[in-house]
């Protein structure tokens, strides 16, 4: 075998693993499909201000362990998540905190807010769908301006068809906190996240626009030892089974001549009529105070969830009871497979944030 490990997949856990095999003596080769490093984490330069291509990622975490081995790479800006939800024009702070709640009802304690939300809130026998959830976390009004029609937008079905699990840590602050994350490290990469991939993969050979499935599948397998597959898993099996279910976004992406279009990183529009569900401000990203008006100019991207079919983008699956009992199948065969490794957002049909992706590769490899 030419290769310890064949990696299939650069973004995060492709990338940790490559880095911690290689550091450990391993021989790795990291092929990817798309033309360049880190999947969904890949950042484009557009005039001086790296835009997220795949959508907004923040890094935050209170593994501390994760956070030393990032900072290992890369040093890491103050960027603190304070998310805007615009409904219908009027604007509220997210997560659901003290501002939000002046802002929908003029409460000023959080005597006032708890009373508020508990004469909304409905409790039913047995909790059967978000929209039960939701009501009985904080209540009817902020239900639907701030919930509903985003959440609709997000998953393309009624709320009342979503389970309920989807909010179920739903965040509800009694204090004056917009801070989105409760996390203890949080930021972003200085230089965008291209810099982190490209230190990640330093010395590992790589190949980009390099399909696995591109008829060399069974060459690939037998090039190294082990396989690491960050790729859909009912992709790998052929859907053997049937077609696991996702979610897809698709963006666009504008240059605009003015140095500050919205004020600030992310706003949600939580309206059922706005097609899309956000607007991201990359420039807020990375810079801050008067670094804003010293650019002239700002990207901007709406982001438009939409239904997954093959050539498109899988995002976010969907963890409903069919398609969890479709990837126990799956899982079954993939618990079968002595030289592969499954790993990542895709793999494991489960949504993960960045620092639980990296803590899955660090896992997989025992580090």
């Amino acid at each position: 075998m030419k290769y310890d490990y064949l990696i299939v997949g650069s973004g995060l856990f492709g990338a940790t693993f490559a880095r911690l095999a290689t550091d450990g003596g391993k021989r790795c080769l990291v092929i990817d499909k798309r033309p360049h490093l880190g999947g969904n984490v890949y950042c484009k330069e557009v005039g001086g201000i790296h835009v997220h291509q795949y959508g907004p990622h923040i890094f935050h975490t209170s593994d501390k362990k994760v956070w030393e081995f990032v900072n290992r790479f890369v040093e890491f800006n103050r960027f603190t998540l304070m998310t805007v939800a615009n409904y219908k024009g009027r604007l509220y702070n997210l997560p659901f905190n003290m501002n939000t709640f002046y802002q929908m009802w003029g409460v000023r304690t959080p005597e006032e807010a708890r009373a508020k939300i508990e004469s909304q809130r409905k409790t039913v026998g047995q909790i059967t769908n978000l929209e039960e959830q939701a009501i009985s976390l904080v209540g009817r009004d902020i239900y639907e301006a701030l919930i509903k029609g985003y959440t609709e937008k997000q998953w393309g079905r009624a709320c009342k068809d979503l389970p309920s699990f989807i909010i179920r840590r739903l965040p509800v602050r009694y204090t004056f906190d917009n801070n989105y994350f409760n996390d203890t490290y949080q930021g972003i990469p200085i230089g965008g996240y291209n810099v982190l991939i490209e230190k990640l993969l330093e010395g590992v050979e790589v190949r980009t626009d390099t399909d696995f499935f591109g008829g060399m599948e069974h060459e690939w397998k037998e090039m190294a030892e082990t396989l690491v597959y960050t790729g859909k898993i009912d992709d790998f099996y052929h859907h053997r089974y049937g077609e696991l279910q996702y979610r897809s976004l698709r963006f666009e992406h504008e240059i605009l001549p003015t140095p500050n279009y919205q004020g600030i990183a992310i706003m949600n529009f939580t309206d059922r009529e706005t097609l899309y569900t956000r607007i991201v401000e990359h420039k807020h990203f990375e810079m801050m105070g008067s670094e804003v008006n010293n650019l002239p100019m700002t990207v901007i991207s709406r982001e438009y969830p939409q239904e997954y079919c093959q050539g498109a983008e899988a995002y976010y699956p969907v963890n409903d009871e069919a398609n969890s009992l479709l990837y126990a199948k799956y899982q079954a065969l993939a618990e079968q497979e002595d030289r592969v490794i499954f790993g990542g957002r895709l793999a494991e049909y489960k949504y993960y944030d960045m620092d639980d992706t990296i803590a899955k590769a660090m896992e997989k490899i025992r580090y």
